[in-house]
């Protein structure tokens, strides 16, 4: 690859992190050196299985959580999966509704529209203009027929935290099972699933500076959804397929780094995140700061920007360097608005001209305040040449 002197700048850790190298040397010698089998009865595989053992538990340990409540999946996808459709299978002599919110992830969404093509009822939960869900609109729109209530803890494209205790209060009122899709708030913010009173949690290894294809769904003990993955007899029969041993090391090492570290991550980057709002409000008119200001992950900036197509400001902005995100990483190749901040009643022309900016532990003030200029140098070039900002100045008019 030819070298290049431009500057580069990743502000994408929402979609993923890279991995941290005390988190790479902790997986090596599970690729080469204890290679068993974790499934295996003979010393290779022991060896294997005491390291699957030991991370279970310390992340058993960091979520509040018993290690025979975690289940080992290949990521967020997988256990978001899991936990409706399993949850879905097992309770459908109970009832076929299922509550989720509007502004889910793609995983939970796309999940609920197949159930609804195999006759299941899916009721979502609409939002405020924050992107908050209200636990008394949760309470008037539960059933008798209702056996799951899925919310994410934090919402991948706009960061806004969601109140999960007290929707989960709300759900067991009701006798029904809660879900939390906590893929983005695991690593940034405290998660515990005593505290948080939920009976299934999903979070993946690879949001704060684990490896890929890892992840994780906490099952509260009596909870039984169906099986996801038939096949042996791993993760004591409930998901089948050869334990991939370095990952899960992986996966425990990241995690116990990241809550270790949560308080100074934490700081570090709100502060650049605050600089950087300040920075864009100050110098670019006509944008939108979407999302609750106050009670959103402290790495996630997400902003309308009139007048202009968010995807022409994205690719105007990776040619220089600075790679960011038209919403979640999974849905970025949709010419559809986002469905996130349609939800919270932005139109459809304003959710087209939206960016999100998610900071992440390597970044730096500089990082900012060129990216700043760079957007200030972009968003005035695209305006220039834009006819919806040309008839809002008043230089052309419909006819």
């Amino acid at each position: 690859m030819k070298k290049t002197d431009k500057k580069r700048v990743y502000l994408d850790c929402s979609a993923t992190t890279p991995l941290d190298g005390e988190v790479l040397k902790a997986m090596q010698p599970y690729f080469t050196d204890i290679f068993g089998n974790a499934n295996s009865i003979h010393g290779f595989g022991t060896e294997a299985a005491l390291a699957v053992d030991t991370s279970r538990r310390k992340i058993a340990e960091l979520l509040g959580a018993k290690p025979t409540e975690i289940y080992f999946t290949s990521g967020g996808t997988e256990g978001d999966n899991w936990a409706i459709k399993g949850i879905a299978a097992a309770k459908r002599d109970n009832g076929k509704h299922i509550i989720v919110s509007a502004i889910e992830h793609a995983a939970i969404m796309s999940t609920c529209k197949q159930l609804a093509s195999d006759g299941y009822e899916i009721t979502y939960l609409p939002v405020n203009s924050a992107g908050v869900v209200s636990p008394k609109e949760l309470d008037k729109l539960i059933r008798p027929d209702t056996v799951l209530v899925s919310v994410m803890l934090a919402n991948n494209e706009v960061g806004t935290i969601q109140p999960v205790r007290e929707l989960a209060e709300v759900a067991h009122k009701h006798g029904v099972l809660f879900h939390t899709d906590a893929v983005q708030a695991v690593g940034s913010i405290p998660v515990n699933v005593k505290d948080l009173g939920v009976d299934l949690l999903t979070l993946s290894a690879h949001k704060f500076y684990g490896p890929k294809g890892i992840g994780a769904l906490y099952i509260k003990s009596g909870v039984k959804p169906n099986k996801f993955i038939i096949g042996g007899h791993q993760e004591r029969t409930m998901r089948g397929g050869t334990t991939n041993v370095p990952a899960v090391v992986g996966l425990c090492k990241a995690m116990e780094i990241a809550v270790t570290n949560l308080d100074k991550n934490s700081a570090h980057v709100k502060g650049l995140r605050d600089r950087f709002v300040s920075e864009i409000e100050k110098k670019v008119p006509h944008v939108i700061y979407n999302g609750d200001r106050v009670n959103r992950l402290p790495q996630n900036a997400n902003f309308s920007f009139e007048f202009i197509e968010g995807e022409s400001l994205l690719l105007n902005l990776d040619l220089n360097g600075i790679a960011c995100s038209s919403g979640s990483a999974c849905s970025s190749g949709s010419l559809e608005p986002s469905h996130v901040l349609l939800a919270m009643g932005l139109n459809h022309e304003t959710a087209h001209g939206s960016i999100r900016f998610s900071f992440g532990k390597h970044n730096t003030k500089e990082d900012v305040d060129y990216t700043v200029d760079k957007i200030v140098e972009t968003v005035n070039k695209l305006r220039a040449i834009s006819p919806l900002f040309a008839e809002y100045k008043g230089g052309i008019k419909n006819v």
